[in-house]
């Protein structure tokens, strides 16, 4: 690299750094910027936007499997680790925010945390928080994968866990990877049957999710849920 290349390659960063402080910088510019830290002697600006094209948005780079990442060309191990990093760092920061503050009283970071943690998934999991007496999140676990377009559903294996963690109530949560339609008639008809069984042992079903195509579906909001049986802010 020439003086004069070098002198605009350290100047461009430095403006950079200086844009993300004054909140000024575009989309692609952030994930360009995060890119300088694990590529430093080269322009990643090219990189950055064509990361963007390929995986429909600056959004979409995080959450892509690391496999796929890892499949990019001039992306590299490092930068990849580096991307996913800071998607685990934003979902510890949502996981505590939910930890900290009754579900419906933050009811956008809760959206917000299952878009980031469930998009990008090349296949369908079924996640179950449970919440404690004063509905906080005690505990999130991957119930089970499945294929493109299924993941089981063991109600008894749920109801053991909330009696084993004195949980009063749960949110169902699971992705759709290749489409962008809401609860299917099977998600309907297995949360019905999950909700029966758990009011036997005074379990609430608070919310079933579907992430899909970058959107969040409740249930509960779309009047999907029995009601009677789900809970009543």
């Amino acid at each position: 690299m020439s003086d004069d290349n070098e002198l605009f390659h350290v100047g461009h960063r430095e403006r950079l750094r200086q844009k993300f402080q004054d909140g000024k910088l575009a989309d692609y510019e952030k994930l360009e910027l995060l890119l300088t830290y694990s590529i430093p002697r080269r322009d990643v600006r090219p990189l950055a936007r064509a990361l963007a094209k390929h995986f429909g948005g600056v959004y979409y780079v995080f959450t892509a499997p690391m496999e796929e990442l890892l499949k990019f060309k001039g992306l590299g191990r490092s930068s990849a680790i580096l991307i996913k990093l800071n998607q685990e760092l934003v979902s510890l920061n949502y996981r505590k925010s939910l930890e900290d503050e009754k579900v419906f009283y933050d009811h956008q970071t809760l959206i917000n945390y299952l878009r980031w943690e469930m998009s990008g998934l090349d296949h369908e999991e079924l996640h179950i928080y449970y919440l404690g007496n004063n509905f906080r999140v005690i505990k999130q676990e991957i119930h089970s994968k499945g294929s493109i377009d299924e993941a089981p559903i063991y109600p008894r294996e749920i109801i053991k866990n909330a009696l084993y963690l004195n949980s009063q109530s749960i949110i169902l949560v699971h992705n759709h990877p290749t489409t962008d339609n809401t609860f299917s008639t099977a998600d309907i008809v297995q949360t019905e049957q999950l909700i029966e069984m758990a009011s036997v042992h005074g379990i609430q079903v608070y919310d079933h999710f579907v992430v899909a195509g970058g959107i969040v579906h409740s249930m509960r909001g779309e009047c999907f849920l029995n009601r009677s049986k789900s809970i009543n802010k």
